[in-house]
């Protein structure tokens, strides 16, 4: 089992750009998955999870400051933080990330990274922010660990009376 994953910065800071997550269904299943998207803070706390239907080739874009960050479960959208995809099996329309999480590879996930301004000796040089864009990392997801993210995010549907869930952005 593996889950993608790769971190976000400066989200929600004055001036500076969105960052954006693509994921992408090549097809080797032929057939339609669940992205589970798992949103943490700099604290390491989940503050955000959502189930996203990915179909067969098909492209689906999310915006980080308004898909996984402007809805938290304590109300304080983070600047910095861990956001983890698992591939998995449809388990519910829509896809379901608090239960039953069936891991299936195949969904392909990249992220732009927003960088700090250019600073020398502690100055700021330049005032705009670099936009680098990688491919998420794959690691091995534990049985452990996934149970973990479907209770974490089971607790914040029972605690934050809608906060906490995340949407799926755009399928382009």
């Amino acid at each position: 089992m593996f889950t993608d994953s790769t971190i976000f910065s400066n989200a929600n800071r004055a001036g500076a750009p969105d960052d954006t997550v693509r994921i992408d269904n090549p097809g080797l299943t032929y057939g339609n998955l669940c992205a589970m998207v798992y949103v943490f803070d700099a604290a390491q706390q989940l503050t955000e999870s959502c189930g996203c239907v990915e179909t067969h080739n098909g492209l689906r874009t999310l915006s980080v400051n308004g898909d996984l960050t402007a809805n938290p479960l304590t109300g304080v959208e983070s600047t910095n933080g861990v956001i983890k995809i698992i591939s998995a099996a449809v388990n519910n329309s829509p896809c379901d990330p608090t239960g039953n999480v069936s891991p299936k590879a195949n969904l392909r996930s990249w992220g732009t990274h927003i960088q700090n301004p250019v600073r020398i000796d502690s100055r700021v040089v330049a005032t705009a922010f670099p936009i680098t864009e990688t491919e998420f990392s794959d690691s091995t997801l534990g049985a452990t660990e996934l149970a973990n993210l479907q209770a974490q995010c089971a607790f914040i549907g029972i605690l934050g009376s809608g906060h906490g869930v995340c949407s799926c952005g755009t399928e382009d």
